[in-house]
């Protein structure tokens, strides 16, 4: 369906791998006013997509660092910078992502030669490039408005021949029942919180006990270390105590209803960030606590049956949901693949397929009986399903599909944009290409100098 050109800047995740592999290239492949681009820093793009047993096209990295030093050169005259506190946290951001594909702190540093203190030094420029650059693409397009004309222009546009056919789409809603431990219950995982911070006090090493009994996937195997965060990463009961501590100090132990019982201790503070590690035991699901978010079920599934109507089923999943997104939406789930135009209609072929499994069975204006359902992390809850419409498989049409026309054309037009936008800051810059890379299709017409020829 999409009918527009090429995205201009396709950023790489990670660089300088390169470095760690020791490849020592000095070869300018371009020169873009006062920037040059070296054959290492593409060698260094190019190592980095193998680690994730990627192969990308050459030409397209190299138009991607000439793309990113434009808009760089160009944010430097509009004063776009990016704040150090942001730098920080994308750069530990990616530290986790990285240790934790490594399998490791101690793997990914032996992996890299070095330690990450020492690789985040090095990056930390490379990565500064890459946030402004996406910054000033950003702010380019920041005043684009896609009116309704605009949409119903680009949907005539599209030949008859060529407009996409849009999956069943089906509107669902939920009441979520999950099991509640007692507080007897609860106390048992909260007193083996309690032991571990206890041993740690008397000594033994947090790292070690963290990497045995912590149950955060995320940061056990770092030993329950985190890095830097700010006050947007953590849930709020874990934030009140990260950002209330001095450094070295440990928290008492502490409950976060949706994960369970934590307690940290604080690293470092640098202004905003707080450098954490924790520890998380969670409270396993009893076959008791099962059985009373079953019987709560059956006696809300007896009061829809008897009174059901679309107002009635979203004024009990207000009141008794306990799915955080959907009860004051009625209990309406929104399509979570669609990022960019919240909408309540879901393709059935990206329907949770439990969820898929119950709907197919159901007319519009059913409701389910209580069905048992596991999420992702293992977590099982009794849910009671709403069919509130479908929308057959069809062809695109502007009546039914608005909202995704719309986002297609809005796409169409940024990407029109930031085209023309390379198009007018490639005529007026300075740009010579190595001739080699200069016959690559993506870099045809890119050089503006009189020669391609660049120093050696």
């Amino acid at each position: 369906m999409r009918k527009f050109g090429i995205v201009v800047l396709g950023f790489v995740l990670f660089t300088a791998v390169a470095d760690a592999q020791q490849v020592v290239l000095d070869k300018i492949i371009a020169v873009i006013g006062n920037s040059v681009i070296l054959q290492s820093d593409i060698e260094g793009l190019n190592a980095q997509y193998q680690v994730q047993n990627q192969h990308p096209d050459k030409c397209l990295l190299t138009q991607n660092l000439i793309t990113q030093k434009l808009l760089v050169q160009q944010a430097a005259v509009d004063s776009i910078d990016v704040k150090e506190d942001e730098l920080q946290q994308e750069i530990d951001r990616r530290m986790r992502s990285m240790t934790q594909r490594a399998g490791g702190q101690d793997k990914l540093e032996q992996f890299l030669g070095r330690s990450l203190l020492q690789y985040k030094e090095e990056i930390r420029g490379d990565v500064k490039e890459m946030m402004v650059a996406q910054k000033m693409q950003a702010h380019i397009t920041e005043k684009l408005n896609t009116t309704p004309q605009d949409v119903r222009d680009y949907f005539r546009k599209i030949p008859t021949d060529s407009l996409p056919t849009f999956n069943k789409e089906v509107e669902v809603a939920e009441i979520v029942f999950e099991p509640k431990l007692s507080k007897e219950e609860k106390d048992i995982y909260r007193q083996k919180a309690q032991d571990l911070l206890d041993r740690i006090k008397k000594g033994e090493d947090f790292a070690t006990l963290a990497t045995a009994y912590s149950q955060d996937p995320g940061s056990a195997a770092q030993g329950g270390d985190v890095g830097f965060a700010d006050r947007n990463t953590f849930v709020k009961e874990f934030t009140g105590w990260a950002f209330r501590l001095k450094a070295g100090e440990y928290s008492p132990v502490f409950e976060s209803p949706d994960y369970g019982f934590f307690f940290l201790q604080v690293l470092e503070r640098r202004g905003e960030q707080v450098h954490v590690r924790h520890i998380l035991i969670t409270p396993p699901i009893t076959p008791e606590s099962l059985d009373r978010a079953k019987g709560k079920a059956d006696t809300i599934y007896k009061l829809v049956a008897k009174y059901h109507t679309p107002d009635v089923f979203s004024h009990i999943a207000t009141d008794y949901s306990d799915d955080k997104e959907t009860k004051y939406n009625g209990g309406l789930m929104l399509n979570p693949n669609n990022v960019e135009v919240r909408t309540s209609f879901i393709p059935t072929d990206k329907l949770d397929p439990q969820v898929a499994l119950v709907v197919d069975t159901m007319k519009v204006g059913g409701v389910s009986k209580p069905v048992l359902y596991t999420d992702e992390r293992g977590k099982k809850s009794y849910r009671i399903f709403y069919l509130k419409s479908v929308i057959d498989a069809h062809k695109a049409n502007l009546e039914q599909d608005f909202p995704k026309i719309k986002a297609f054309a809005t796409d169409d037009k940024i990407n029109r944009t930031v085209s023309q936008w390379f198009a007018k800051k490639r005529k007026e810059t300075y740009i010579k290409i190595d001739p080699k890379y200069q016959a690559c299709p993506v870099l045809k017409d890119w050089a503006t100098a009189s020669s391609a020829q660049v120093n050696p």
